[in-house]
């Protein structure tokens, strides 16, 4: 068993990050899967319909939110999956770093995972390449 993990982003951003994480590395070691909350979605609808799409990728071991912008409505909507059920922690500020360490330590259980998901997001940013 593994965490599962979801983006929740705008539109296009999750699929995006998937694909260029598919490019690093071929064979994904965890489940990730993107949903992508449209402008105009109803957040009620989308928090149901991820609710449930959470409930899949949860194989027992939680499940690893990883979000693009804290305060957006995806965000929001992922740290609400919390009290509908779901074993899950959300981390925000999603880059492909961060995606990338994730995958590369599959095998951690999930509040390791929120831990490592948001130092790899902050150890890919870098000014002129210098830390």
């Amino acid at each position: 068993m593994s965490v599962g993990v979801m983006l929740m982003t705008h539109e296009a951003v999750g699929q995006a990050l998937i694909s260029a994480a598919h490019h690093v590395m071929p064979k994904l070691p965890l489940r990730v899967e993107a949903v992508e909350v449209p402008p105009q979605a109803d957040p009620d609808v989308m928090r149901t319909l991820t609710a449930r799409h959470a409930r899949a990728l949860d194989q027992g071991e939680g499940v690893l939110v990883l979000a693009d912008l804290y305060g957006a409505t995806p965000c929001n909507i992922g740290l609400s999956l919390g009290s509908l059920g779901v074993r899950l922690r959300c981390v925000s500020g999603l880059n492909l770093p961060m995606l990338l360490r994730v995958l590369n330590y599959a095998e951690k259980p999930l509040d390791e995972l929120a831990e490592i998901a948001a130092s790899g997001g902050r150890g890919g940013i870098f000014i002129d390449g210098a830390h």
